[in-house]
């Protein structure tokens, strides 16, 4: 009896009874195509679960170049269950990013960035943005030897962007080489600014959803009736969020995240290193383009090419004029399979080529 009177003493607070109405209405297609709705979902959960973890890894973290390695090894070793925290931590990262390139490139291949959605593709950019910050500001917290490394030759890049490379490398290594202020920096966006940001663009990148509703594929036809978004839907996103959930569980227990050895700045970096990944694609092409090319450095290059090609993705729902219209667009869907194989190319290439 309790719960029924707890729900209508919350009814009759607070406008819940006009959301569940705003929910019940919205409807997600159903079609051939309709498995791919479900990444976007995932990708928020794994989101809260690198917020939950963080905030317990937290707890026992010291920001400090003679504390981080020790506070880490502690929570691996001393802390109950500190060594699957950290690694639920770890593995959800790498599912967040993986959950946040296929949602993305669904949209993209079924064309769901057109109008009136141009806001939503606009804010899952800056999340994919975001996301990839995260991954870097995370290398350097256990002060160990690979993200000491990492962030040193990663901080490195950027230099050769005129004007604002050395700038803003200075601006987030807080002094010449890495150091105590690197760490401090590096901990202060991975746990306050890129989590707050983050909660900002998801908050508004899921309020533009629900406005703007699910989108279907250019051409779908289908005589199926479609879900409606609560409670259906809800709890097939529910049940895909205890699956993901079962296989982090597997993959933390099974495969637990290793801390390397302790960073020494006065050591030379350790041969064949690499970097997670999502970042191998930059890793690769950086390997692939000549260090000059028409006497132009090939850094500067691979640097202004990443520049266009992000502002150029941003600009997709502003440039492919037939899906605007309704049209099949094939000459982006060909683009968007051919970004996906050099993709898959050169992550494969990263692990399998000396």
């Amino acid at each position: 009896m309790g719960s029924p009177r707890v729900r209508q003493w919350l009814f009759d607070r607070l406008p819940l009874a006009a959301i569940v109405a705003f929910l019940s209405s919205k409807e997600v297609p159903r079609h051939r195509h309709s498995f791919w709705y479900y990444f976007g979902g995932m990708t928020l959960f794994f989101f809260c679960v690198q917020i939950i973890t963080g905030i317990l890894l937290s707890f026992y973290y010291q920001p400090a170049p003679e504390h981080a390695y020790e506070s880490i090894r502690t929570i691996v070793n001393d802390t109950p269950h500190g060594w699957l925290v950290r690694s639920l931590h770890a593995w959800s990262a790498h599912l967040m990013v993986g959950m946040l390139l296929i949602h993305m490139f669904s949209v993209f291949l079924m064309k769901a960035y057109r109008r009136p959605r141009e806001l939503m593709w606009l804010s899952g950019v800056a999340l994919l943005l975001l996301v990839l910050g995260f991954g870097f500001t995370g290398y350097l917290l256990p002060w160990d030897t690979k993200g000491y490394f990492a962030t040193l030759i990663g901080t490195e890049v950027p230099k050769s962007i005129p004007l604002l490379g050395r700038w803003g490398v200075s601006l987030v290594k807080g002094a010449e080489y890495v150091g105590e202020e690197t760490l401090t920096r590096m901990y202060s966006l991975h746990v306050i600014i890129l989590p707050l940001t983050g909660l900002l663009v998801v908050s508004f990148h899921l309020l533009v959803n629900q406005f703007s509703g699910v989108s279907a594929p250019i051409g779908t036809v289908t005589n199926k009736s479609p879900i409606p978004f609560f409670p259906d839907f809800a709890y097939r996103d529910l049940i895909a969020w205890l699956l993901g959930f079962a296989a982090l569980l597997v993959l933390a227990t099974l495969i637990p995240r290793e801390l390397g050895d302790k960073a020494d700045p006065m050591a030379s970096a350790p041969p064949g290193m690499k970097p997670e990944w999502y970042f191998l694609p930059l890793y690769q092409t950086l390997r692939m383009v000549p260090a000059t090319v028409f006497s132009i450095d090939g850094e500067l290059l691979v640097n202004a090419a990443v520049g266009i090609l992000i502002a150029l993705w941003a600009l997709v729902p502003f440039m492919d004029r037939r899906s605007a219209k309704g049209l099949r667009s094939p000459l982006f869907t060909g683009i968007g399979v051919l970004i996906i194989v050099y993709i898959v190319g050169t992550i494969l290439a990263g692990y399998f080529l000396p």
